[in-house]
């Protein structure tokens, strides 16, 4: 399939922030093939003319768990601890494969219409996930997200369920779809396992060549018990010591971590996930993210799960961290448009390990066009400016996945939203909320 973008206005998100316009973007297969002034030779199966529009980079959603959908607006006004074991822990108890299609296909739906074209996925039953991610047409890198609260003594990857699950994902999906669907290994966090699991999914992730996604120094408690297990070592530097971050990794959250946790996070090669939406919501704080950047720490943007974000619209978690970091350092220059689109673009890819995240030829071709004949987007005087402070999610009109349109003028290409709908109202939401 060939794709030729005409009357393209386009933030190639590259080195030098360039902005194309009355320009041409072609597409050939699942990679971008031209980008430039002129219009390439060649015929191409469709041409979309691009006038009133700008394109960028799909979002790459960092750090999600889209199941979570069902639990839009459930247990708020509650501290972290307190709404995981009091509401969203039972009702995750009641999931069956169904149920969770349901969540899943309602939860990538909301993504695939606000501009998401790749995600980093931690969850349980993955491979329900990955199948529904593999038919809707979005890149996935999915985790488990091992817990185990036995005793370290008595732990064993034959007796470990999620020990078990990590294979089963790597085995039955890693680089489904010629690359599309990738596993991680997956620590859930340091405080819901020991350093037994930690080797062992540390030791997976090696010799097998896979990514680590783990939840990081979220609230100030679960920074200062860790301290407190472990001699004073935060989690960055508990987990650097069983070797969980000698991989390429995302840590999530970070609202805690220290001078010292980004030496080890630059050194390491390890991407914060800023979840900005999710921190405020649960009252957890807000991460450095400013002085991590300038500690030349890698930082991402992730939405969370709906459950504590109440949606995936990616816009409002670049437009909250631009607007949150400017006023918390009092510097109008604290986060600046650009930073915050590459967040949610070119560092979510570097994150990922994707080759998306910019326009340019050889990169996957994951595009996605805003309407700027919005009333909300006009009148233009920055292109940046409009997409991170202005901009919301139900101002895209195009999403292409891997060189794939799967999403235009309001229309799902891949997904049977009204059948979603359907189960989620009839099956999901009476078996989980009964």
């Amino acid at each position: 399939m060939t794709t030729l973008f005409t009357n393209v206005t386009a933030l190639l998100m590259d080195e030098d922030f360039t902005t194309l316009r009355y320009g041409y973007v072609a597409v050939e297969g699942t990679n971008i093939s031209y980008v430039g002034p002129n219009r390439p030779q060649g015929d191409f199966d469709q041409t979309i003319d691009c006038t009133g529009k700008v394109m960028m980079p799909g979002f790459v959603n960092a750090h999600t768990h889209v199941p979570m959908t069902l639990m839009r607006g459930y247990g708020g006004g509650h501290d972290l601890q307190s709404w995981l074991n009091d509401y969203i822990f039972p009702a995750e108890d009641r999931w069956d494969d169904r149920a969770l299609a349901a969540a899943t296909g309602l939860g990538l739906a909301e993504m695939i219409a606000s501009g998401v074209t790749c995600i980093a996925d931690m969850y349980m039953r993955t491979g329900v996930i990955a199948k529904l991610a593999l038919e809707a047409g979005i890149s996935a890198n999915l985790s488990v997200g091992a817990v185990y609260f036995g005793s370290p003594e008595e732990f064993s990857p034959e007796t470990c369920a999620d020990c078990k699950n990590h294979i089963r994902l790597y085995e039955e999906w890693h680089n489904a779809g010629d690359g599309q669907i990738l596993a991680d290994a997956s620590i859930h966090a340091e405080y819901t396992s020991c350093p037994p699991v930690w080797e062992w999914v540390a030791n997976y992730a090696r010799e097998h060549g896979l990514g680590m996604h783990v939840h990081v120094s979220e609230t100030v408690k679960e920074h200062e018990e860790c301290k407190a297990r472990h001699k004073g070592l935060t989690p960055i530097q508990t987990l650097n010591q069983y070797g969980v971050w000698d991989t390429r990794a995302i840590a999530a959250h970070c609202v805690y971590t220290t001078p010292e946790d980004w030496a080890i996070m630059r050194s390491k090669g390890v991407s914060c996930v800023h979840n900005p939406y999710s921190n405020l919501k649960l009252g957890s704080g807000v991460a450095p993210v400013p002085a991590m950047w300038k500690a030349g720490v890698n930082v991402a943007l992730g939405t969370d799960g709906v459950s504590s974000h109440n949606s995936v619209d990616l816009f409002a978690d670049m437009k909250l961290a631009a607007v949150l970091h400017n006023g918390v350092n009092r510097d109008p220059m604290a986060m600046t448009a650009r930073q915050a689109l590459e967040m949610a673009t070119i560092r979510g890819a570097q994150a990922l390990g994707r080759n998306t995240g910019r326009i340019e030829a050889g990169r996957v071709a994951d595009l996605i066009l805003v309407d700027f004949d919005a009333p909300n987007l006009i009148p233009c005087h920055d292109e940046a400016e409009n997409l991170v402070f202005s901009a919301h999610g139900a101002n895209v009109c195009m999403n292409m996945a891997r060189g794939r349109v799967i999403y235009r003028n309001g229309a799902f290409l891949t997904l049977d939203l009204e059948k979603i709908k359907a189960e989620v109202k009839q099956y999901a939401l009476p078996l989980i909320f009964q």
